[in-house]
C-alpha cells in the first residue's frame, strides 16, 4: 500500500486519476457501501443474535455461503432472480424494482457479500456478552426481540458500528458481482457512473498502469480513512470510562 501510494501520488500523479470522473466513482460506492452496511445491520442483526444463542446449521451454512463462492455467480444470480423468466423476476419488473445497471442492484449485491462479514463479528460479540442482562429482561416478560434491541443493541452501540464499518470496508472492494450486475448505474445523480473497482479495472485496461495506479491510491485514501474509524470506534468500546468493556 505504501509503494501504491507514493507511486500514485508523487511517483505518476496523473490527472486522470484524480478527475472528477474518478471522485464521481468513489462517491457512489461510499454512499452505496454505506447503504449496504445499513441494510446488513437492520436485517441481519437479529440472525447474529440467534446463531450466539442457539447452534443452527443450517442458518450457518446459508450465512456463510457469500463468503465461500466465486463473487461473479452472486452478480450471475441476482440476474437471474430479477429476470423476466423467474416468478420471482417477474413480480419484481413488475414493480418497478431492476437490478441490472441499478444502484439499488449495486446495494443488493452488497449486502449479499458483506453480510457475512457483519453476521460473523456480531455473532462473536453477541456470544461473548454476559447473559444476566438478558434473563432479567426476560423474568419480566420481554420478547427476545424486545431484548435485542432494547438491551443488548444499545449496550453494544459501539462494537456493532465497529461490525457495521468494517463490512461497508468489504462491500468498498467488491468487484465481481458489481462487475456483472451494475458495472455503471444508469440513475441520477450517479448517471454513467461506475462502482471504484470497476473503475480502476477499465482504467489499467484502457490507459495503463500509470492512470489505474493514481486512481487507486486516491481511492486507498479513502479505504484507510474507514479502517481508522473502524480502529476509533474498537478502541472506544473497549475503553472503561465510556462504559465498554
Amino acid at each position: 500500500m505504501l509503494i501504491l501510494l507514493f507511486y500514485g501520488l508523487v511517483v505518476y500523479r496523473s490527472a486522470l486519476g484524480f478527475s472528477y470522473t474518478v471522485l464521481q466513482s468513489i462517491a457512489l460506492t461510499l454512499f452505496a457501501s454505506a447503504a449496504a452496511a445499513a441494510l446488513v445491520f437492520l436485517l441481519f442483526t437479529p440472525a447474529a443474535y440467534h446463531l450466539s444463542r442457539r447452534s443452527n446449521d443450517v442458518l450457518e451454512t446459508a450465512a456463510d455461503l457469500p463468503a465461500s463462492i466465486p463473487h461473479p455467480i452472486v452478480g450471475i444470480s441476482l440476474l437471474l432472480l430479477d429476470s423476466r423468466t423467474t416468478p420471482v423476476g417477474s413480480f419484481l419488473q413488475s414493480i418497478g424494482v431492476n437490478f441490472f445497471y441499478s444502484v439499488q442492484g449495486l446495494i443488493i449485491a452488497l449486502v449479499v457479500v458483506s453480510a457475512p462479514i457483519y453476521i460473523r463479528a456480531a455473532q462473536s460479540l453477541f456470544a461473548a456478552r454476559s447473559q444476566d442482562s438478558e434473563l432479567f429482561a426476560a423474568s419480566l416478560g420481554a420478547s427476545r426481540l424486545r431484548i435485542l434491541y432494547s438491551v443488548i443493541v444499545p449496550s453494544s452501540a459501539r462494537d456493532l458500528l465497529s461490525a457495521s464499518l468494517t463490512s461497508m470496508g468489504r462491500a468498498m472492494s467488491e468487484f465481481g458481482s458489481i462487475a456483472i450486475i451494475a458495472y455503471f448505474v444508469l440513475q441520477p445523480p450517479f448517471s454513467g457512473v461506475r462502482p471504484a473497482s470497476v473503475l480502476v479495472y477499465e482504467y489499467f485496461g484502457y490507459y495503463g498502469t500509470a492512470v489505474a495506479v493514481s486512481a487507486s491510491s486516491f481511492m486507498v485514501l479513502f479505504s484507510i480513512a474507514l479502517m481508522v474509524a473502524v480502529r476509533l470506534a474498537r478502541r472506544k468500546s473497549r475503553n472503561p470510562i465510556n462504559g465498554g468493556w
